[in-house]
């Protein structure tokens, strides 16, 4: 919350009850009391599940096939095909009713897609690899930009008497997309006659 209480425009975006619960609730084990709350949480699994499937794919962690076969049965094969029979499913579901949610049988199938990037894509081996490589990166660049305060961005450097350099520096990390940070990596240590 700390993004948007404070470092979003400053002084944060003063949201409303109902959107904060959305953010602290769409995941973990609390379960959101609004029904904007709801829906953001069911929308991102979706989404990540969705997604990552894709992204393990491209990154040839899996192949299609190797998708649990129950699952593309009632969800789909594709990426369109799943997002609109979870969508679909949820609407039809959920329509007139106090909860958004989904059916039983596309619930299972959405919960064993997700069972299955655990073990295959965010806990196997490679992903493993990825990690350390991650952290790796992270823990570079908050050491760069401890040596070099320099570099932070104009509203960061205002901030640094009152919340201490360390504390500024890990606002910009965390404010990094992964895109953005590897790219912030490549830019400091690796020689640009490599990245040809």
């Amino acid at each position: 919350m700390r993004v948007v209480d404070q470092l979003e425009g400053e002084r944060g975006l003063n949201l409303t009850w109902e959107v904060r619960d959305g953010i602290l609730c769409h995941t973990g084990p609390r379960h959101p009391a609004t029904l904007e709350g709801q829906i953001v949480r069911i929308a991102d699994r979706i989404s990540y599940i969705n997604h990552d499937i894709d992204d393990a794919i491209r990154a040839g962690i899996i192949e299609e096939s190797d998708l649990p076969r129950d699952c593309v049965k009632i969800l789909g094969n594709r990426h369109k095909a799943r997002i609109n029979t979870m969508v679909t499913d949820i609407i039809e579901k959920s329509w007139g009713k106090p909860e958004i949610t989904m059916s039983d049988h596309v619930q299972v199938a959405t919960d064993g897609l997700r069972s299955f990037l655990f073990e295959q894509v965010y806990i196997g081996s490679v992903a493993k690899k990825e990690e350390a490589k991650a952290q790796r990166i992270v823990k570079t660049l908050y050491e760069y930009y401890l040596e070099n305060p320099n570099l932070l961005t104009k509203e960061l450097k205002l901030k640094v008497s009152r919340e201490g350099l360390e504390r500024c520096v890990v606002d910009y990390i965390a404010g990094m997309t992964d895109r953005f940070a590897l790219k912030t990596f490549e830019k400091h240590f690796v020689p640009n006659a490599w990245m040809k």
